[in-house]
């Protein structure tokens, strides 16, 4: 059965990590952040924890394989869109000129 849906399953964890990456991304640079935090954002919001969904296959599906499975795949592939991003950005120069700083707290000044 499971097998029936196991290219849906690797087509769904692919989109749902692109979309994280991008709102990551994209949610810095509407708020504003400076490159290197847009950067930051993106990589936090886009490798969710993989460990949790472990937990949560364990305690609540009694350890069924196929979910099993789904998570280990979730893992094998944050670890690839990490290192992906991570490579992508380290090839991309950050803006010239002075660095921009993060806004200030609300009402720290």
């Amino acid at each position: 059965y499971f097998l029936h849906y196991v290219g849906f399953v690797i087509f769904a964890v692919f989109v749902h990590n692109a979309l994280a990456l991008n709102i990551g991304y994209w949610s810095g640079r509407l708020m504003r952040l400076s490159e290197a935090d847009n950067r930051a954002v993106c990589i936090e919001v886009g490798i969710q924890n993989s460990g949790l969904g472990l937990v949560l296959v364990f305690d609540f599906f009694a350890g069924l394989g196929g979910m099993a499975i789904v998570v280990a795949w979730w893992g094998i592939w944050h670890i690839v869109a990490g290192l992906t991003a991570a490579l992508f950005f380290a090839r991309r120069a950050m803006p010239a000129g002075p660095p921009e700083a993060s806004p200030p707290p609300p009402g720290s000044g």
